[in-house]
């Protein structure tokens, strides 16, 4: 098992959950890009975590820190002993998702649901609080249904905190559970920032962090005047190259490489070694399409990852190929497979 995170744990910038993709192979590749971010894991439910593969769905590279696990479930008990197995395996975090809006998560009784069973859900955190001495929290929508978003969120809030939850995750729309697909609902309930502001406002004392439509780093830093801390999602997994400037723009800091060819040189001894354990090619460089952007050779790097990686037998080589198109010919390539 991993050992607990070294470094503080800080929500000023986050990385989502989000499921098939922020794996252990995503996370350790956004790490590279920067070091202060906290990352997630994609959502585990409960049942998975006490009757599945432990080490296949929880282990995790202690070059991954700092990381949060994300639960999914609504039984009291059963997600204190997941907490507890978390905590173990050295998660930084543990994270109660209450926004997920997928028709498996309504049947499960997890998820977005929960946003009409506030009691409940501070149960949960109250029995997650009691197994754990790191932190809980929860990430949620404004509202679901017909729910009235000025009502909903304010008194969901007002219990996680009566429970002493650490930090309250907002994607700032409603979730419908009915009429929309779990696409849909990223994208067509409108969002509402400033409901979320207010609710910060309101709780001064309570960590608010936001997430929804936040497609730049600016737009991030300009959230960072209402709230205490940004999560952004699917441009972080699409656009990773963005992440190279978290740590000098939000935090003060020199990025963790100069540039993004730097980072991908600094993968390879990773994919090699991944590879050795019989790890697919195509589960690592599926993350890092997106690497390169507006620079020549980035859609041929892009081409033949996604065309030869996923081919029986790619090897290490197939990475290796793809970043040549990229590397500036004063890069050394001589560290990276042949």
């Amino acid at each position: 098992m991993n050992a607990a995170a070294t470094t503080s744990l800080s929500r000023r910038f986050c990385v989502a959950p989000m499921m098939e993709w922020t794996d252990r192979h995503c996370r350790f590749f956004h790490r590279l890009l920067t070091r202060r971010a906290l990352l997630y894991t994609e959502m585990l439910t409960t049942a998975a975590i006490l009757r599945g593969d432990r080490q296949r769905l929880l282990g995790f590279d202690a070059f991954e820190h700092p990381v949060a696990l994300q639960l999914g479930g609504s039984d009291p008990q059963a997600l204190a002993q997941s907490a507890r197995i978390g905590a173990e395996f050295g998660y930084a975090e543990i994270n109660l998702n209450v926004g997920c809006p997928s028709d498996r998560v309504q049947e499960g009784r997890f998820g977005a649901c929960l946003m009409i069973e506030p009691a409940l859900v501070a149960d949960c955190v109250a029995a997650m609080k009691a197994a754990v001495e790191i932190p809980v929290t929860v990430k949620c929508r404004i509202g679901v249904d017909d729910q009235d978003p000025a009502e909903a969120l304010f008194s969901f809030a007002t219990a996680v905190k009566a429970v002493g939850t650490d930090a309250l995750i907002v994607h700032a729309r409603k979730a419908w559970l009915k009429g929309l697909s779990p696409r849909e609902n990223r994208e067509v309930p409108p969002l509402d920032y400033e409901i979320v502001h207010r609710l910060k406002a309101a709780h001064p004392d309570l960590e608010i962090v936001i997430n929804g439509g936040i497609a730049t780093l600016e737009q991030a830093q300009a959230q960072l005047a209402h709230v205490d801390g940004v999560m952004m999602g699917r441009t972080a997994y699409q656009e990773p190259w963005r992440l190279l400037a978290v740590d000098p723009l939000l935090f003060g800091e020199a990025a963790s490489f100069a540039s993004a060819q730097d980072v991908a040189l600094e993968l390879m001894p990773y994919i090699e070694r991944e590879m050795a354990k019989g790890v697919r090619l195509n589960s690592i460089t599926r993350h890092v399409l997106g690497l390169f952007r507006a620079v020549p050779g980035a859609r041929a790097f892009r081409r033949h990852l996604a065309t030869e990686a996923v081919k029986p037998g790619a090897g290490a080589s197939v990475m290796a190929d793809a970043l040549a198109q990229m590397v500036n010919s004063a890069k050394d390539l001589s560290n990276i497979a042949a």
